[in-house]
Formats: C-alpha cells, structure tokens, sequence
C-alpha cells in the first residue's frame, strides 16, 4: 500500500489531502471519502486504507482547511461542552455545500492528473455532515461521479436551497443511502420523505434503515459501533464501486 499526505492547491487555500492506493496493478478508479464532523483523523485514514486494499484511489480530504491547519481534534471532540467540540462546532457550523462542490472539483482534477488514477468515472462516499456532500457532487457532477454513497448522513431534507433531495433527479451515478434506525440528525420523518423523493427521482440505487443501530454505527472508535452493520457498510459501498467504477 502506498499513501501520502499532501496539500491540493484550491481558490481558497491548501486542502491538506491523505491519499493512498494499493502498490501494484494500477491504475486504479478515484474514490473521495468524505468526512464526518469531528474531522480528520488515524480512524479515518484506517478506513481509506481499508478501501483502497480493494482496488482504488482513495482521497480523504481536510474539509475544515478553510478554518486553517489547527482543524484536528482530540478525543473529546464528541463531549458536548468540551473544548475540543466546541473548537469543532465553530467549524462545522459554518460549512455549505456550495464550496465542497469546488472541493470536489479540484479533487477529480488533481486525480486526472496522477498516473495511479484511472481516468473515468469516480465515487465519492461521505459519512454524518458528508453525507449530503455526496449526494450533492452526484448531482453536480453527472458525467463524473459514476456512484455515491451516504453513510447516516444528516438533514438530506432541509429547507436549505442547496438541499440534496432537491436534485436527486439529476444524478445519472447511482446511489445508496444508508440510514441507522435511531438517528436524532436523520429522524424517520425526515427518512420517509427522503425515501418518497428518492423513489419518483428514479434513481436506480437503493435507499436502505439499518435496523437497531445508531448514528455512526460504521466508526470503529464510536461508542455505537456495530460490527455486523458496519461490515454490511464496507459489503455495499464496495460492490456499487465495483459495478460503477470497476
């Protein structure tokens, strides 16, 4: 396995990017991992070399590296009124949708680019806030983004303009949702509607609950970890990629 950490020059700043792919074979189809709310981390990287093990590119972006370098947390990151969420919180409070669109962007140029990337079609997977941006890239980018995928991502149905569930009809990739039965940030109200519009989009993917599982069920290091949900996790992620990237 090779993998790297370097920065991806955007219009807004350095985009501090771990890469990694397996060693040989090449090249291999890119794949964006995008992720949850308490930022960059070794749980992280662990799951993109997980994925890449599998035959792909995998990008993982530093989606806080507007807010500066000091955009990584400790382990109370999660305890409300610690430091650490709180130094979080100011981050992702402020994050939209629109600029992670000019996000993926830069990352499909820079991997057309890279000689251990397959020119073609890509994925992008994102896990809790980065659920929507997965969905949304689909939409924005339908010549490029072949399969997308959201992992108990929140508020896909929001009053937001930029709201995924508003263009779910112009993603030509197909997608997965995946959903965890007791989620407070997707509750089954917000699910059900999601569902609805999921279905008249016409979307050839699949809109699926985990049953009896919480809000970041897939995270080895989270209080809620499941394994039997979290390897049905990696189980579905891997074949969409397979049939849509290769």
């Amino acid at each position: 396995m090779l993998e790297q950490t370097l920065d991806i020059a955007t219009k807004d700043g350095a985009m501090e990017t771990f890469i990694c792919h397996p060693e040989r074979g090449g090249p291999y189809p890119p794949v964006l991992l995008l992720m949850d709310a308490p930022g960059i981390r070794e749980e992280l990287h662990d799951m993109a070399r997980r994925l890449a093990t599998s035959g792909y590119y995998v990008m993982l972006p530093n989606l806080y590296y507007r807010a500066g370098r000091d955009t990584k947390y400790g382990p109370d990151v999660l305890k409300h009124g610690s430091e650490e969420h709180g130094r979080m919180r100011a981050v992702r409070t402020k994050m939209t949708i629109p600029p992670v669109m000019d996000d993926v962007a830069t990352m499909i140029a820079f991997a057309d680019r890279q000689k251990a990337a397959k020119k073609g079609p890509v994925g992008t997977h994102g896990y809790c806030m980065s659920g929507p941006y997965s969905l949304a890239a689909a939409a924005r980018y339908p010549d490029r983004v072949a399969a997308a995928a959201s992992f108990y991502g929140t508020w896909l149905v929001s009053d937001a303009v930029e709201s995924p569930h508003l263009n779910l009809g112009e993603a030509k990739g197909e997608l997965y949702i995946s959903c965890a039965e007791h989620d407070e940030l997707a509750p089954p109200d917000m699910v059900k509607k999601l569902k609805e519009l999921f279905d008249k989009s016409g979307n050839a993917g699949e809109l699926e609950i985990q049953m009896g599982v919480h809000h970041g069920f897939a995270f080895p290091q989270r209080w809620c970890y499941d394994k039997p949900a979290a390897e049905r996790h990696w189980e579905r992620l891997i074949a969409l990629y397979r049939r849509r990237l290769g």
